[in-house]
């Protein structure tokens, strides 16, 4: 439940993955199917975020990142609340473009 926008969160995955060898390009592949299918949607080339309901849910959901991490590369993690990620501006070219909504949440109360 959120109250003002300060109880749910995003995860914010950004990555800079190594791509020069098979394997490595094998490692970027699984490790960017893994963050899909846990939910994470893309930004940015490498750098994906989830909303998440809660904090708990959210360290949940960076236990499984940090499950799946490549062998190689950099990838940070960072948890801020949907208030913050309102504030982000999002420019296409010159134009400001619109920050994604938070998924509708079902409410029983």
């Amino acid at each position: 439940m959120s109250f003002g926008g300060y109880r749910s969160v995003w995860v914010l995955t950004m990555f800079d993955l190594p791509t020069d060898t098979k394997a490595a390009r094998k490692a970027y592949s699984s490790f960017r199917d893994a963050l899909l299918d846990d939910g994470f949607t893309m930004l940015q080339f490498s750098v994906y975020a989830r909303h998440c309901p809660s904090i708990e849910n959210a360290l949940v959901h960076e236990a499984r990142v940090k499950c799946c991490l490549p062998p190689d590369g950099e990838v940070r993690l960072i948890t801020i609340t949907d208030k913050q990620y309102e504030r982000m501006k999002v420019f296409n070219g010159k134009l400001r473009g619109p920050t994604e909504k938070a998924p509708d949440q079902v409410s029983f109360f």
